[in-house]
């Protein structure tokens, strides 16, 4: 793991010395209260970090830790009954763990790790497949059914797939692609930064109907 030193402190911006190896929107946590920040500027060993969380009593000499992956989302079951903060820590856990208060540098999974959901798979094993394809249905909610699709530059055939409770680090199945081997599970990891591949984009056809109620400047209500 990379260390550098911070050298400077203004508000949420950070720069850290000793930053050689490490890349652009990288996320680091800085100094010993592990506050989660991101690279937003590289300038040869010199790092600007924008640090998400408080940095009142932080200052010069502290270390600051590099994880060496980008700043990232996780998906699948449980994203859609959770309430987040900014970078997807579940409040309703945290105020279980620390109160109502958020404790800086705390770091908890976006996805409970423990929670097990019914997989109910849509294809058999020696179906042929490819990045996007649905494998399977997970029940969120009574009203939300969460697909659960290949991952983006993976193909090639189901060699095991698996019907039951699962939790989201579980294997669900095995994609065989020549003598390389997929496992495929409940959770994907994306960075934020990456747009999302898909086959087409489907043009608005009808407006969103929020309920909200917005009035017009220019035909005022009496």
């Amino acid at each position: 793991m990379i260390e550098g030193k911070i050298v400077r402190v203004s508000g949420p911006l950070v720069v850290a010395e000793g930053m050689l190896s490490t890349r652009m929107y990288d996320v680091v946590h800085v100094s010993e209260k592990r506050l989660m920040g991101e690279i937003i500027e590289l300038k040869e060993d010199l790092a600007s970090i924008q640090v998400y969380e408080d940095t009142e009593g932080v200052g010069p000499g502290e270390p600051v830790y590099a994880t060496g992956i980008p700043l990232s989302v996780e998906l699948g079951p449980g994203l859609i009954e959770s309430i987040y903060d900014g970078t997807q820590r579940p409040l309703n856990i945290i105020r279980e763990k620390a109160g109502d208060n958020i404790t800086r540098g705390i770091s908890i999974p976006g996805l409970d790790r423990k929670k097990k959901w019914r997989f109910k798979p849509t294809k058999k094993k020696g179906d042929a497949v490819v990045s996007g394809d649905i494998i399977g249905t997970v029940k969120e909610t009574s009203l939300v059914t969460i697909k659960i699709m290949v991952p983006p530059e993976t193909g090639g055939t189901i060699e095991k797939i698996n019907d039951g409770d699962f939790t989201v680090e579980e294997t669900i199945a095995v994609i065989k692609d020549g003598n390389e081997k997929k496992e495929i599970k409940l959770l994907q990891v994306w960075p934020v930064r990456i747009p999302r591949p898909f086959k087409k984009k489907l043009s608005p056809l009808e407006a969103l109907v929020t309920g909200q109620r917005v009035l017009d400047t220019f035909f005022l209500i009496g």
